[in-house]
Formats: C-alpha cells, structure tokens, sequence
C-alpha cells in the first residue's frame, strides 16, 4: 500500500523538492553562518520544520531571544496554520496515528499540494497524503543539512539570502491562484492584510487580518465548495 502511495506521490511533490532544496540550503547556510552546525540544523529541521519560523530561528539565536520573545513570534508567524488545519479537517478523519504527524508537517507547500491532490486510481488517500507530508519533510530535512555542510566547507557571503523562502511563497501563490477555481479566497486574503495594514500599521495589523481573513472563509466555505465541485465537475467533463 505504502510502496504504492509513495510512487504516486514522488511525481507530484517534485516542484517542492527543488524549492525546499533552495530554501532549505539557504537556511542551513544562514545557520552556519551564525554558528550553528550541521547537527542543528539537521534536528531543527526534524523537530521544528517550519521554514518561516526557522529563518526567523536564525535570527533569535544570533541575537540570543528570550524564550517568551520566542514562542510570541512563533505564534504570531504560525498563526496562519490554523486555517490551514480547519480546510483539512475532512481530509485527515480516519488517518489514526497518521493524523498527529500531519498535523505536524502542514507545511505552506505541504498543504497546496493537498488542498489540490487528485488521488491516482488504485491508492488509498490517507497513505497517498501521508507519502506526500513525509517526502516534503524529507526534502527539507536534505537541503538544511547541504546548506549547513556547503557553509561549512566554503565561506558564503548569506546577505539577501533570506529572500529565498519570500520568492518561494509567490511562486505557490500564482501556482494556486491558477488551480483553484475560485479566486475569492486570495483576494480576501489581499484586501483584508492591505486594509489592515493601512489602518493598524506593520506592527499591529498581522493577528486582525489573519482572524478577519478565518472568519470570512468560514462564512463563506458553503459558496467556495460549491464553486470548487462546479470546477472539478467542468476537468472531468
């Protein structure tokens, strides 16, 4: 079952394998640079697994962050996982053991990935979502450690470097605003961060829009599922 859901799956996860292979070698190399070797990142990279969250990481480390200070940025740049966990609900009932760690490894590319999976014929769902949260973690894991290893070896200058994982996220957004057949859902998204910013400022606008944004969706879920089975239903015709 799994040798199966794994062959299906590798196909499919290959754009995040070269995207977390760039990002994950920028970020070990950042790491690195602040003196940190590979085995830190190599375990950050297999505990913590969140890309976002570990350049920030690198950040609090050099600068030695209270662990309050920690855990406060962490929820706050994580905070937009809750949405991502509320659309899988469905998806992930009936996983058993599996559930915990897919919870763990909703990644941003972990999750587009599953939000538009189409399961081949002959494989079972939960072992095909599995093989894909469990391949993109393993890409991840490989490229911090490259990064931390090539850092190690040869000196990089890792300036702008950062701009990896900000360049990777458009490319997920224009990917899912292709797919998707309703585009409501991104330009709430836009117009909700926009209108929060303007009004609350860069330091105060992220919790607001992210809670507005959650709200709308959720009013909104009955006429973005019907517009998804009416695009579905057009593919299969």
């Amino acid at each position: 079952m799994y040798r199966r859901a794994f062959r299906a799956a590798l196909p499919a996860t290959i754009p995040v394998l070269m995207g977390y292979l760039s990002i994950g070698i920028a970020f070990g190399l950042m790491l690195e640079a602040v003196g940190y070797n590979v085995i830190w990142s190599f375990f950050m990279s297999l505990t913590i697994y969140a890309g976002s969250g570990q350049y920030m990481g690198v950040e609090l480390l050099r600068d030695g962050a209270a662990l309050t200070s920690v855990a406060m940025l962490t929820l706050i740049l994580n905070f937009r996982h809750l949405v991502y966990g509320l659309s899988m609900l469905e998806k992930f009932r009936g996983m058993g053991w599996r559930k915990l760690y897919m919870i763990f490894s909703l990644t941003d590319e972990t999750y587009a990935l599953l939000s538009s999976a189409r399961v081949p014929e002959r494989v079972d769902p939960h072992a095909y979502y599995f093989a894909i949260a469990l391949l993109d973690h393993a890409y991840w894991i490989l490229g911090s450690v490259i990064g931390s290893v090539a850092g190690a070896l040869i000196q990089f200058d890792t300036t702008g470097i950062d701009f990896a994982m900000t360049a990777l996220f458009l490319v997920i957004a224009v990917d899912q605003w292709e797919s998707y057949p309703s585009h409501l859902p991104a330009l709430l998204g836009c117009g909700i961060t926009v209108a929060s910013l303007a009004l609350l400022g860069a330091d105060a606008m992220l919790i607001p829009a992210l809670c507005v944004i959650i709200l709308s969706l959720l009013l909104l879920r009955a006429r973005l599922d019907r517009a998804e089975e009416a695009g579905t239903g057009k593919e299969a015709a």
